[in-house]
């Protein structure tokens, strides 16, 4: 499945993309923003997290991959940052499953910081 950079998520999960079939799953990575001088990851956990979560969602039936950009680090670091109070993002990297569960966009697991950066929870999480 294909992975998307730079997705502008809508104001709730319900309206996330996530497929109608059964057993569907959309993922959706929190990552820090871009510097703009290095033009890599501000935050060394997400640039850490990059190949592996490229790696983990490279195969053709692969579920789809959705990458957040949360700002830059005065951006992120304000408490008033969207994707913190919106989103529940507390950390990054983030990744978080959304699934249909009873006709509404939940999302059914996530892992946070050093747990994406594991190759074993990462590929579980992925193939759950």
């Amino acid at each position: 499945m294909p992975v998307q950079d730079h997705y502008q998520v809508p104001s709730t999960a319900h309206d996330l993309p996530v497929p109608e079939t059964a057993n569907a799953k959309l993922y959706v990575a929190f990552i820090a923003g871009t510097d703009p001088v290095t033009k890599q990851s501000w935050c060394p956990d997400v640039r850490a997290a990059l190949p592996r979560l490229q790696k983990a969602f490279s195969s053709e039936d692969a579920p789809h991959l959705l990458y957040v950009h949360v700002g830059q680090k005065p951006e992120w670091k304000d408490l008033g940052n969207v994707y913190r109070t919106k989103w529940e993002v507390k950390a990054v990297p983030q990744l978080v499953r959304y699934q249909r569960v009873d006709g509404e966009i939940r999302a059914t697991g996530k892992l946070v910081e050093d747990e994406v950066n594991d190759d074993k929870k990462l590929g579980e999480f992925v193939n759950a």
